[in-house]
């Protein structure tokens, strides 16, 4: 099967980015709160990055300051909304609406230091609060749809709860031109299709499968293959196709880094490979994605960083994907990412 990716759903994206055209207007009120108070908020939504993101953590300190302390509480937004979901009971979608009123007021309760955080940072850097809802439409959307029978279909739920961080994420970066858009869009879906082909057995557990139902057929596999956990010749050629497509579009996406400001070039590139790297750990694994959780080291993410700057501080003809794509290769250095450790 080919790794084609179908180009409509980009165009698509591309739309609803085009929604968030106008910046969010700052409110003066959140600049007069106690600075100490706000101070305490960011350093609460650090602790929470910590605590539930190695990967993010790490990456965002690389930035400068003031834009590290932003994107955590970005994170620590996208995470509150996304536990009111992961935790459904019969009263999560009342949850999700009071947590969207209070989240993005505004005029931020000052209990809550996520919303305080987070408010200071969508001011502070002018963020478009409509990527802000289409984030909550989208993680809103398991609590409808636990299925997705198209490539198409499962881009625009990544767009929702992954594209969106990215769209945000480069007004607190900065950015240098409109096309950035399209690579962020473009990275979003990548990170969270790793994401879900990581999470196959997990999700699967919770009643979830966002993996497209129509390339599984394709692949002679249905959903009882799914349950059962069976690693077969279709499972490793289907998932092999997956992995192909998503290291692809992480390859389409990775010009955009370069239209960041420089301060956020290597954190961005760094959240970026360190995911992408979770693909080498699936393959390691034997494509078992139903017992088995590929994760990068924290030690290793560390090796790979200079290797991460060199080519961030590169012109793009500099980056050539090697035969093998499992390993990156640096033009003309012999350097690769080193293995990592994988989770049994």
């Amino acid at each position: 099967m080919s790794t084609a990716i179908p180009g409509n759903w980009e165009q698509s994206l591309l739309s609803l980015a085009g929604e968030a055209h106008q910046p969010a207007v700052p409110s003066g009120a959140i600049f007069h709160i106690d600075k100490k108070l706000i101070g305490r908020a960011y350093d609460y939504c650090a602790s929470l990055t910590a605590r539930h993101s190695r990967s993010f953590y790490l990456a965002t300190a690389l930035l400068p300051g003031d834009k590290r302390r932003a994107m955590r509480a970005l994170y620590a937004f996208c995470r509150v909304s996304d536990d009111i979901v992961d935790r459904a009971g019969p009263d999560a979608r009342f949850r999700l609406g009071q947590w969207r009123a209070k989240a993005l007021s505004a005029r931020p309760a000052l209990d809550d230091p996520v919303c305080l955080a987070w408010s200071h940072a969508r001011s502070r850097y002018r963020v478009p609060q409509r990527y802000a809802e289409q984030l909550l439409d989208g993680v809103g959307r398991d609590l409808d749809r636990i299925r997705y029978e198209t490539f198409e279909e499962l881009a625009a739920y990544a767009y929702g709860v992954a594209s969106t961080v990215g769209l945000m994420s480069q007004h607190i970066i900065g950015f240098s031109s409109p096309e950035a858009t399209r690579y962020a869009i473009k990275l979003g879906v990548a990170l969270q299709i790793t994401n879900i082909l990581r999470d196959v057995g997990e999700d699967w557990r919770a009643g979830r499968l966002y993996l497209p139902t129509h390339e599984l057929a394709a692949y002679n596999l249905a959903e009882t293959d799914i349950a059962a956990g069976a690693i077969d010749d279709r499972w490793r050629s289907f998932l092999a196709f997956q992995i192909r497509r998503n290291r692809r579009l992480y390859d389409e996406a990775w010009p955009g880094i370069a239209l960041l400001q420089n301060d956020g070039r290597l954190a961005v590139a760094a959240a970026a490979d360190f995911y992408r790297a979770i693909l080498k750990g699936i393959e390691a694994n034997d494509y078992d994605v139903f017992s088995r959780r590929a994760y990068v080291g924290s030690r290793v993410k560390l090796s790979m960083l200079p290797g991460i700057w060199w080519r961030t501080g590169r012109p793009a003809a500099y980056w050539e994907p090697s035969g093998d794509i499992n390993a990156p290769r640096f033009a003309n250095t012999g350097i690769h990412h080193p293995d990592f450790f994988l989770e049994g």
